[in-house]
């Protein structure tokens, strides 16, 4: 697989990231009453651990520079220290926090079936197939989206950044705009982290571990899918005929 194939096949696999429920998550469809559902499995499955995921495949690489790029990733996420002053996960909480959700629910959350069989292989990936499945896996799919193209094709459609007065949970359920630090956050450092873990899988990803790593993402797309059911389901959503 050329270094071409390998980024249309990645590109391709991040096109599917899309769920038929979410725009009813941004367009105040769902009951502010379930919306902690959403929040405690976004919680749970990812966001608190997501420092420990990108540190999976830190200590798994090899590679200096790889390494430089996950630790920078990794040090912004559990610390803040570069742009947001405080630990992403616990800037997360600013969200229910801020909702009015009684916070002690996101300290024993239990995962719906789709959920914990997502984070299953989130483990299992980050875990147990190598440096680069798991920068794939968290850097790439993770913290990415389907405008991925765009970093590479300006014609392709960027990922779309509302003024913050326009964010679903300001217009729609009445979050107090300071309580958006995690999406200020992202927004000052989500541009190099696209690029850094593109400049990773494309320059430093060895073309024996291709076939592995589309694979796997494969995998983790087929699953988030089904935790993503699962989690329109338990907020009283349903797909279309």
């Amino acid at each position: 697989m050329t270094r071409d194939e390998f980024r249309e096949a990645l590109l391709g696999v991040m096109e599917q990231k899309q769920h038929w429920a979410w725009a009813s998550f941004t367009n105040g469809t769902v009951a502010k009453a379930l919306l902690h559902v959403h929040l405690e499995q976004e919680y749970a499955v990812f966001v608190r651990d997501f420092p420990v995921l990108v540190g999976r495949a830190y200590v798994q690489c090899p590679i200096p520079f790889v390494r430089r790029e996950l630790a920078e990733n990794l040090y912004e996420e559990e610390t803040g220290g570069l742009h947001a002053g405080r630990p992403h996960p616990e800037l997360f909480l600013e969200y229910p926090k801020g909702l009015g959700f009684e916070l002690s629910r996101f300290e024993a959350v239990t995962l719906l079936p789709g959920a914990k069989l997502y984070r299953g292989l989130l483990d299992e990936t980050t875990q147990s197939r190598g440096w680069s499945v798991a920068a794939a896996v968290v850097t790439l799919f993770i913290e990415g989206t389907p405008h991925e193209r765009s970093l590479f094709d300006a014609a392709a459609p960027a990922r779309p950044e509302p003024a913050l007065t326009e964010h679903p949970l300001v217009k729609h359920y009445g979050l107090p705009i300071e309580s958006l630090a995690l999406t200020k956050a992202h927004r000052g450092v989500e541009g190099e982290h696209r690029k850094a873990a593109w400049r990773v899988m494309l320059d430093h990803v060895p073309e024996a571990e291709h076939v592995n790593v589309i694979g796997s993402m494969e995998q983790v797309l087929a699953a988030w899918l089904v935790y993503r059911d699962d989690v329109a389901q338990a907020c009283g959503l349903a797909p279309s005929a």
